[in-house]
């Protein structure tokens, strides 16, 4: 299995997502969580996917000139795109529901970034989930930005919570990535990365 495969790397995940980081567990990876104060700040000529590759390399470059040979850092980052514009965290609650509010009847895309980092290269993956969201009342969405407070998550919504449960109603791509990350890609480049 891959655990054995990285015996000899130290897997290094830059998130103090616990979503991801129960992820890493789940897939058996032995690893690290080191974390590094980053402005998460981009140029406002960016576009879709563009964002979360520049801010998952920009996660990175906080690490350059620490790691380790057989160190393998792994930042990432996920993005809301509804109606061309990139949703991030939401800031106060009522942002969150202005957010979610005008998701509620509509189909919005969750694009995520990887960036893998060694000493020697650096890897960029990414993956795009579209969700699909049934309209949705004021009362359901207070209910839900009220309960669950989802100030930490992009789109301000976590669709393993109590609103994906209730108002999504289709959903084409994969499901781990709107969670927080596509960990079928991440483990299909670990193995490339450390392969002979």
């Amino acid at each position: 299995m891959l655990k054995d495969v990285l015996k000899n790397h130290q897997v290094i995940l830059a998130s103090s997502s616990p979503r991801r980081q129960k992820f890493f567990e789940k897939m058996e990876l032995d690893f690290e969580i080191r974390l590094k104060e980053v402005e998460e700040i981009y140029p406002e000529t960016l576009q879709h996917l563009e964002i979360p590759i520049f801010l998952a390399e920009l996660k990175a470059k906080a690490f350059s000139n620490t790691l380790q040979s057989n160190d393998i850092l792994i930042t990432s980052d996920t993005i809301v795109w509804h109606q061309n514009r990139a949703l991030g965290k939401p800031k106060t609650l009522e942002q969150a529901k202005e957010m979610i509010q005008s998701m509620a009847g509509t189909t919005h895309e969750v694009l995520t970034a990887v960036c893998f980092t060694t000493p020697t290269k650096s890897i960029v993956v990414d993956d795009i989930t579209k969700v699909t969201f049934a309209e949705l009342t004021k009362d359901e969405i207070n209910h839900y930005v009220d309960t669950y407070k989802p100030l930490d998550k992009a789109g301000a919504y976590g669709i393993q919570e109590w609103i994906g449960l209730i108002g999504i109603t289709t959903i084409t791509g994969n499901y781990n990535n709107v969670v927080g990350l596509p960990t079928h890609l991440v483990y299909k480049t670990l193995k490339e990365l450390v392969k002979p």
